[in-house]
């Protein structure tokens, strides 16, 4: 098991979330799903915890466990709508 990220792995991932999103076009979208996701967060990340061996077939395994850890604190999810909304 990896340890929780680090403060510049964060904003690192952050960053690659973010410019993917702005690639797909999808920032608006993006912003009002988190937006009203925030009060589930803990839940949605741990159904990624749980659904993590089927996902990381997809997946990166490290992607997957940081987006778990970024998105079961109420900061990382509003660290990512502040991205998103920065690329505006």
């Amino acid at each position: 098991m990896r340890a929780m990220t680090t403060e510049p792995q964060r904003d690192e991932l952050l960053e690659r979330l973010a410019h993917r999103i702005g690639e797909l076009g999808l920032t608006a979208p993006a912003i009002l799903f988190l937006e009203a996701y925030k009060p589930l967060a803990f839940l949605g990340a741990q159904l990624l915890w749980v659904t993590q061996p089927f996902l990381s077939i997809m997946f990166q395994p490290n992607d997957l466990h940081d987006l778990a850890s970024l998105m079961q604190d109420d900061a990382g999810t509003d660290a990512l709508i502040a991205r998103l909304e920065s690329l505006r």
